[in-house]
């Protein structure tokens, strides 16, 4: 028997694979957050199953039962949008069914936190998820501190109703694209700075959110010399001189060109 993972759509309802829609005809019993959420998916493609609240509240008590389930029976986990696990329940589900020898499958499919990170414009080589931050305290601050101090792309999940407190926490120069309602009938990007985008959603916002930072990279934070630094790094790694200095050049704010001149002329390349 097997332990199926199953992405769902994060809005048209048309982003669902086939093969999901086998899994889900098949499964024995489907486990999801909320049953009528599930149950209108369901409706929309005409497959009738068996639904089982499995969230939050009740994951700990029913993943060992579960898991013993799923030695005789084909069990299928959504979440109410996207692709289960990514800051939602069934880790320990998913423990529980490999620690009891059930073969567990990922199907591939839709998430918010993919689709943020392609449409925000923002390098992607390296990349963060951070889910939702921590709501006040000491948890918070070095978070966000981390966010302004370490050269990467960070995906925060945030509620409407605390994404202005994130964007005023976050540096006013720093690079952010503020997604909204993804692949829905009123999606939005907003891409500049955290202050500009403050004032843009400045009034009250309804809808699911995904916020990228581009983190350590406010222009002029790194000066000139330490982008040369890094750019040099990489092609010690084994980097050409012209994808390491683009590379340099996009983490620290710097123009490409004159990294790589600079990089050339001291490498004598």
């Amino acid at each position: 028997m097997t332990f199926f993972v199953v992405p769902t759509p994060i809005g048209n309802l048309e982003d669902i694979t086939l093969r999901a829609l086998r899994v889900l005809r098949e499964a024995d019993l489907i486990l999801c957050e909320d049953t009528r959420r599930t149950g209108r998916l369901l409706a929309h493609y005409e497959i009738k199953n068996n639904l089982l609240a499995y969230h939050e509240h009740n994951e700990e008590r029913l993943a060992p039962e579960l898991a013993e389930r799923a030695k005789t029976e084909n069990l299928a986990l959504v979440t109410d949008a996207g692709t289960p696990l990514v800051s939602d329940p069934g880790y320990r589900l998913v423990r529980a069914c490999i620690e009891a020898g059930v073969g567990v499958e990922a199907l591939p499919g839709p998430s918010a936190l993919t689709t943020a990170l392609v449409v925000s414009g923002m390098p992607t080589d390296t990349f963060v998820f951070l889910g939702f931050l921590p709501r006040k305290g000491r948890a918070r601050t070095e978070m966000v501190e981390r966010i302004s101090r370490e050269i990467s792309t960070f995906v925060i999940f945030e509620s409407p109703n605390r994404l202005a407190k994130t964007l005023g926490d976050l540096p006013p120069e720093a690079s952010v694209a503020v997604c909204r309602e993804l692949t829905k009938l009123h999606e939005e990007v907003f891409r500049g700075m955290a202050a500009g985008a403050a004032d843009h959603f400045s009034n009250k916002l309804k809808g699911e959110i995904v916020l990228v930072v581009r983190g350590g990279a406010i222009p002029g934070a790194q000066s000139f010399e330490d982008a040369v630094g890094r750019a040099r790094k990489y092609v010690s790694e084994g980097e050409s001189a012209s994808r390491a200095a683009a590379r340099a050049a996009r983490e620290s704010g710097h123009k490409r060109g004159e990294v790589y001149d600079r990089l050339v002329g001291a490498t004598g390349g």
